[in-house]
């Protein structure tokens, strides 16, 4: 808990001279990594702090934030001139967790202008200390007695995590934040201390004060969790102590997120979630006191709230929780899924070459209700992370949740032209190669090669580099993309050569993942949509924000997972809403060749069952994303969809890519039968959307057996061809230049072809 003071003649002398625009820069950093580590300033003092920040810089800016952040200072250090170290107690109250981690500020006040590096220790820790009383002929330093071990009960370090800066600024005054751990409960008296490097502690002992802390006992909390068919499950739950900011207090977070470590404590909560998981039967230690705790299970549940009093005094306390969903899709046949997330990279701790276990991703995949994941090794963690490649399921997997391990070709020396998932493969490393830097540097064979060992393949993220060169709202739309990004940029190549099974959607722009998707199906090729996340890199909320649905031919394994992508037995979703047995005249998308033929003006019934869900009324966090523009995250959500502040939201018909009829259906969970006529003019494909929220696979409609062909889209599929080679081709070796050529003059060729009209598409 980030302590409140605890009387006012602890809060240091106001200092003068200080530049108030470096000042309020970090006390808004300061603000940021407080809220990341569950320790947020009161919501007043946040208020005060963004008034601050809406006024012109002043003196009164310095006095302000001194005003706000001096009350939660443990400790207030003083660097003098000579950069000698001197420390006094602080106005925070000093209260403790056992079995968790409190953060403290620390004010400093820099003479010296020193930058180095502000450690924290103390003798009561189990690290090396070194007492400013230590006296080297009496014994070893760092020799310590049996007394002084078992007085060793708390654990200290300095949080320098971005946005905080590993290093002092140098400013005259500026905030730092301890955390301190405690094994016991009650009072325990310890010496806290700081330095800045050897022999910077100042004479006299000075450089640590004495505290009494108060540890408040904690208590074995228990979860006993039933999803609603009374089986045990496991959940998401964000624990705070809600209940206290009526009294003018604030949130904190349990476990405190900063200090969750998935390799070694009890369970692998991950630091960079508020929420954690729990299965039913396991625990969270908690000291006595009021919390709300908000608990669910993906997309297909109702979030809820619960209030618990955890009673002082006790050794354990049981708590239920019933879950609650709004739809079970699996009763209707339908599987979740996502086919990129990662253990390792992005968010994952401070070394992401290793991260977590692919069982503590596990873990993740059964609180989000996903019954398929595919856990993707790739660059940063390769080495490491392909150790789990077996070709086959996790062990832990289930008839009910599997997952594989797989690969993504990002940071490898093709990543420039496009991230690839590789499904299903059965050797992961490629021919001829034993490091990373000798893959291909385009994607063609590496797509080549995956597929010849019946793995299906798609590009990643495939927004990224497809953002219009020109801001443009329609959709479809003629813009050419930048081609200067890491998503389906080479796409536009390897389409036309029949080596991309699916093309990524939901973790970016809709409309620029979509854009490019509409133009090639346009052009008569056939790739279906298949959702993913790519956690915790685009996003580290959770698994399966974004993810598939899918309608396995037989049992719920992973090879009927991947063949049902890759026939389009599926479709993308944020999970809140859906559109199942997409038809057209009968025909279901991932059917057969999900193919259709009709003559010119037959008219057509094109159906699909329909569900979606929105509270009744929008909460605050559903107007900011209903508010913010597409280009930011979530990319994809229901909310986006919502008919002004009503509980609809529209159900299109696309034709070609353009939305030739609307529907509306009320977001209240329950299952629809939406039907739309349509008269075929000429040949192309259909599908239905939520949008942005969910999206069906095509059905092909060919009109008296002519291929469809919409010249348009051909044009800009060439000029984006262009593009791509423009912004692709210096980055080719030169040995594999001649072979990337000769692709690119191929698709070239099929482009222009389709323009002239010499050649159709399907």
């Amino acid at each position: 808990m980030l302590a409140q003071h605890e009387h006012q003649n602890h809060i240091a002398a106001k200092t003068t001279g200080i530049e108030p625009q470096p000042l309020l820069a970090q006390a808004l950093r300061l603000q940021e990594a407080l809220a990341f580590s569950g320790n947020a300033l009161s919501p007043g003092d946040s208020k005060k702090l963004k008034q601050l920040s809406d006024k012109p810089l002043s003196k009164e800016t310095v006095a302000g934030i001194q005003d706000i952040l001096d009350p939660y200072c443990l400790n207030v250090i003083d660097i003098n001139p000579e950069g000698r170290v001197k420390v006094e107690r602080g106005a925070a109250k000093p209260t403790l967790i056992q079995g968790g981690w409190t953060s403290f500020l620390v004010r400093v006040n820099n003479d010296a202008g020193i930058t180095a590096k502000l450690e924290a220790e103390s003798a009561n820790s189990g690290k090396p200390y070194h007492s400013p009383s230590f006296d080297p002929k009496v014994k070893k330093e760092n020799e310590v007695t049996a007394g002084q071990i078992a007085n060793r009960f708390l654990d200290i370090r300095m949080y320098t995590n971005k946005p905080m800066l590993p290093n002092l600024s140098g400013l005259k005054l500026e905030y730092a934040i301890v955390q301190i751990y405690s094994k016991d409960a009650g009072q325990r008296e310890a010496e806290i201390a700081y330095n800045i490097g050897k022999g910077s502690q100042d004479i006299g002992f000075r450089n640590a004060t004495h505290i009494l802390f108060e540890a408040k006992p904690a208590v074995t909390v228990n979860f006993h969790i039933k999803d609603q068919d009374g089986s045990p499950a496991m959940a998401s739950f964000v624990i705070t102590d809600g209940h206290e900011q009526a009294a003018g207090r604030f949130k904190k977070i349990y476990p405190l997120p900063s200090r969750r470590l998935a390799a070694s404590d009890e369970y692998p909560d991950f630091f960079f979630q508020p929420q954690i998981y729990r299965r039913d039967g396991e625990h969270v230690q908690l000291p006595s006191g009021k919390y709300k705790i908000t608990f669910t299970r993906g997309p297909e549940y109702i979030p809820q709230e619960k209030e618990i009093n955890v009673p002082a005094g006790a050794q354990s306390f049981d708590v239920t929780f019933e879950l609650k969903r709004w739809i079970q899709l699996t009763k209707l046949g339908w599987f979740s899924a996502d086919h990129h997330i990662h253990a390792a990279g992005c968010s994952h701790y401070d070394s992401p070459t290793e991260g977590v276990d692919p069982k503590d991703m596990y873990r993740q995949a059964l609180g989000e209700d996903l019954n398929m994941a595919a856990n993707l090794a790739w660059g940063p963690s390769w080495y490491h992370q392909k150790t789990f490649f077996t070709g086959k399921d996790l062990p832990l997997s289930t008839q009910k949740n599997v997952m594989r391990n797989d690969v993504e070709v990002s940071g490898f020396p093709s990543s420039h032209a496009g991230h690839i998932v590789l499904l299903r493969i059965k050797e992961d490393d490629y021919p001829g190669t034993t490091e990373i830097e000798q893959w291909p540097s385009w994607t063609a064979p590496i797509l080549a090669w995956a597929k010849s060992q019946d793995g299906i393949v798609g590009y990643a993220h495939s927004g990224w580099g497809l953002e219009p060169q020109t801001q443009v709202d329609k959709l479809p739309n003629y813009i050419v993309p930048k081609m200067d990004g890491i998503g389906a940029n080479e796409y536009i190549v390897t389409v036309t050569q029949n080596l991309v099974d699916f093309f990524s959607a939901g973790d970016t722009p809709a409309p620029w993942e979509l854009n490019m998707y509409y133009h090639t199906l346009n052009c008569g090729f056939r790739p279906r949509l298949s959702g993913e996340t790519d956690f915790p890199c685009i996003t580290d909320a959770r698994v399966g924000q974004a993810r598939s649905y899918f309608k396995p031919e037989g049992a719920m394994t992973y090879d009927n997972y991947v063949q049902a992508i890759k026939k389009g037995r599926s479709y993308v979703s944020d999970g809140k809403s859906h559109i199942m047995d997409f038809t057209v005249n009968g025909q279901e998308a991932g059917v057969g060749e999900s193919e259709l033929s009709l003559k010119n003006g037959q008219s057509a019934s094109v159906t699909a069952k329909v569900a979606a869900y929105l509270p009744a009324q929008q909460d605050t966090t559903g107007e900011k994303i209903a508010k913010t523009s597409i280009v930011f995250m979530p990319y994809w959500d229901i909310e986006r969809a919502r008919i002004a502040k009503s509980r609809k939201v529209r159900v299109e018909l696309i034709v070609n890519g353009e939305a030739v009829d609307t529907t509306e259906v009320t977001a209240n969970g329950e299952v629809t039968d939406v039907k739309f006529n349509y008269q075929f003019k000429k040949s192309g494909w259909a599908a239905m959307r939520v949008f942005p929220s969910s999206h069906s696979n095509p059905v092909f409609v060919k009109i008296d057996n002519k291929p469809v062909n919409e010249k348009k889209s051909a044009e800009w599929c060439l000029a984006t061809l262009e593009q791509c080679w423009k912004m692709k081709e210096p980055n080719i070796r030169p040995e594999e230049k001649k072979a990337a050529e000769a692709a690119y003059d191929s698709a070239r060729k099929v482009y222009k072809a389709l323009i002239d009209g010499s050649v159709a598409g399907k």
